[in-house]
């Protein structure tokens, strides 16, 4: 009988994302195939501690809930004693279940490089460059995608002249328009304003999450998204079947739509879109994930507007709850949960074997 794959499912974090991570984590440990992978699951908490569980879950029928991991029972570690055990306790790979900050965008991946560790996802390089909507859609742009107007100020350019702000934004973008954080995942921040006294409030509550706010004309349009598989060896990704997006409780497709059971209505395949758009939507996804060099998964977030598809954003770690889009995704192809995150295990290792040694 061959042996099983050691996995740490790593979760939580110094971020407003905290919460959906632990709900991915714990979705993800619970789905993985005991008979396939002992799991581990690792926490790190709001602090930057890192919570790591005592052995692996091995058993069917052992499930996992955050509340189970408590200080008074691990003691927290730092992030350089967590690496250490991870490697005298035989972590195979790591499955990051990590959102924004200190987790999508580069850092965790670039501590796990360090430590030759194999990771799920994309790598340092790929992970900071879509995290920064602003240097993605430059590149997005340059290759020819379509993106939306936008302009970018810094907290110390509104300290010095919000008006100055202002009248840039009513000169090139004009009302309504968009404001969200440049890095920051899941709508945490995002807002859209129709006047001059909703943009003052809603940039002063960007500035509560990144020094940067991005601000893009408003597309009133339907919203797409399209998750793509990795391959790795420069094979080609291979776009799953994308989805319609229609939030019923909001504006747009916000923090409370993306995770309250309920809030949106999500369609596999688009029910508004015909069979040539959805193949530009699809071959989109791909062309976005090679332009940042993904690695095991994306998910491409998309706007259409009046027969015009525009990349609005790119996700390397899309969220994998029950509600989730890329799971839907996944199953909708015919791919079932447990399957969908073997393959994506799978493909770290994979890419970690293909890596020059030197």
């Amino acid at each position: 009988m061959p042996c099983k794959i050691n996995v740490a499912v790593l979760m939580g974090g110094r971020t407003a994302e905290h919460e959906v991570s632990l709900e991915t984590g714990r979705v993800i440990v619970n789905a993985l195939d005991k008979n396939e992978y002992n799991v581990k699951p690792v926490v790190i908490t709001k602090t930057g501690k890192w919570m790591v569980s005592r052995g692996y879950i091995r058993q069917l029928e052992e499930t996992f809930e955050v509340a189970d991991v408590k200080e008074s029972d691990i003691a927290p570690l730092s992030t350089g004693t967590a690496l250490d055990k991870a490697m005298e306790e035989k972590v195979d790979v790591v499955f990051i279940a990590m959102h924004g900050p200190l987790g999508e965008d580069g850092t965790v991946q670039g501590l796990l490089e360090m430590a030759d560790i194999p990771y799920t996802g994309s790598g340092v390089l790929s992970s900071s460059l879509a995290m920064h909507k602003v240097k993605s859609r430059q590149l997005f742009q340059h290759n020819g995608l379509n993106v939306p107007q936008s302009l970018t100020f810094t907290v110390w350019e509104w300290d010095e002249s919000p008006s100055d702000v202002i009248s840039k934004v009513k000169a090139e973008i004009c009302f309504p328009c968009v404001l969200k954080p440049v890095e920051l995942g899941s709508s945490v921040g995002v807002s859209i304003v129709e006047t001059e006294a909703e943009f003052k409030n809603a940039f002063r509550e960007v500035l509560r999450y990144s020094n940067e706010v991005l601000i893009e004309e408003f597309l009133d349009g339907l919203e797409v998204t399209c998750a793509v598989l990795g391959a790795a060896g420069g094979r080609e990704p291979t776009p799953l079947i994308p989805t319609q997006i229609i939030p019923v409780t909001s504006q747009f497709f916000d923090y409370e739509a993306k995770y309250t059971p309920g809030a949106t209505e999500e369609i596999t395949p688009p029910r508004d879109v015909g069979d040539d758009m959805i193949r530009e939507i699809q071959q989109t996804a791909v062309r976005a994930h090679k332009i940042l060099v993904c690695g095991g998964m994306s998910r491409t977030d998309m706007i259409i507007r009046d027969g015009v598809l525009y990349v609005l954003e790119l996700n390397t770690i899309p969220g994998m709850t029950e509600v989730s889009l890329y799971p839907q995704a996944a199953s909708a192809a015919g791919i079932k949960f447990p399957e969908l995150l073997g393959k994506l295990i799978q493909l770290a290792i994979e890419t970690h074997t293909l890596k020059p040694t030197q």
